[in-house]
Parts: structure tokens; C-alpha cells; sequence
């Protein structure tokens, strides 16, 4: 039942990626002042061109709206989300007296030098947590003024670019926690 619950929304997460990714990987074309007006009434066939050249949906002019960005981000956060809760669940039954997981490798404790403990699963429960608090800075990035905005963007992009790296990190490690399970059951 416990690992039905950790494995479950992942399929969610997986549907929704592949939702989003149409929506996210976009080109865009709109010339100098953002309006396509420099190719001479020609701007879709170019972006069409291009669109199917590189694989990308042609969305028109996105560039101001960024909520897709944001539901990106957001996907990626639920993702270290779902990793925290499994780190979280693994943490707590390797406790000592618990003892419902038994991991092989881990790291030492110098106070108890028979003790493992659960630093990958801490390390997933540290990520969901890093990546929830970034979430509002993607919101913020949603305000900007009128067709473009250097300080929005600068903020979106120095938020992004750190909650795909702990999302990466957090199913690279949830996948190596699986490996050291020895032994999970109930007591």
C-alpha cells in the first residue's frame, strides 16, 4: 500500500509533462517590436518553417504571457514533492527501533557508529523543500510590464534553471535510494 502510494502520482506527473510540453517548448518569432510586422506579412510561413525545423509548437506571440513557464516549474516542483514524501515515508522507517527499511551504504553517525543513516532520503526531503520555496519566485516573474521586462525574465531565469537541477537530482537520487532498499516490510 505504502509503495502504491509513492509510485502513483508519478504517472499523474509523467501525463503531465507530456501535456505541457507542446505548451512549453515554443517558438517564438515577432521581430524587433514583437509583433512579426518585419517580415513583411510573411511571419507565419517563416514560424511554420520553423516550428516543424526544430520540433517546437508556433504558440504566436507567447513571450508575454509566462504561465506556462510557471506550470513548468510548478510540475517540477510536485515532482521533488513526490520524491520528498518517499524520502520523508524511508527516513522515518529507517528510524532506529522502527527499523521497517533496512538501506545498505548510508552515511555514519559519530555518535552511534552502528547507525546508518538515510542521507539520500534526506537529501530528497531537502530538495522538495528547496524547489517548494522557489515557486513563488516563478509567480513573481509573471508581473511584468507591458511587452517586455528584463528584470522578470533575469528572475525567471535564475529560478528555472536551479528547480530543474534539484528535480534532476532528486529522481537521480530517489532512483539510487531504491537500490539500497535490503528489506522493507511492517513490524
Amino acid at each position: 500500500h505504502r509503495i502504491d502510494a509513492w509510485l502513483r502520482p508519478i504517472s499523474g506527473h509523467i501525463q503531465a509533462l507530456g501535456t505541457l510540453r507542446p505548451q512549453v517548448e515554443c517558438l517564438q518569432l515577432a521581430g524587433a517590436v514583437g509583433d512579426g510586422a518585419a517580415f513583411a506579412g510573411q511571419r507565419d510561413d517563416v514560424a511554420t518553417h520553423m516550428a516543424l525545423s526544430l520540433d517546437l509548437t508556433d504558440a504566436g506571440n507567447w513571450h508575454t504571457d509566462r504561465t506556462t513557464i510557471a506550470d513548468y516549474a510548478n510540475r517540477l516542483s510536485l515532482i521533488s514533492g513526490t520524491l520528498g514524501k518517499f524520502g520523508q515515508d524511508i527516513a522515518l522507517m529507517a528510524q532506529q527501533g522502527i527499523d521497517e527499511v533496512r538501506l545498505s551504504g548510508g552515511g555514519g553517525s559519530s555518535a552511534m557508529p552502528h547507525k546508518s543513516n538515510p542521507v539520500l532520503a534526506e537529501l530528497l526531503i531537502t530538495l522538495a523543500r528547496y524547489n517548494a520555496t522557489q515557486i513563488s519566485g516563478m509567480h513573481h516573474a509573471l508581473v511584468h510590464e507591458q511587452e517586455r521586462s528584463g528584470a522578470a525574465w533575469a528572475l525567471e531565469w535564475m529560478i528555472l534553471p536551479h528547480i530543474t537541477a534539484a528535480t534532476a537530482r532528486g529522481l537521480s537520487a530517489a532512483n539510487e535510494l531504491c537500490r539500497k532498499i535490503e528489506d522493507i516490510g511492517c513490524r
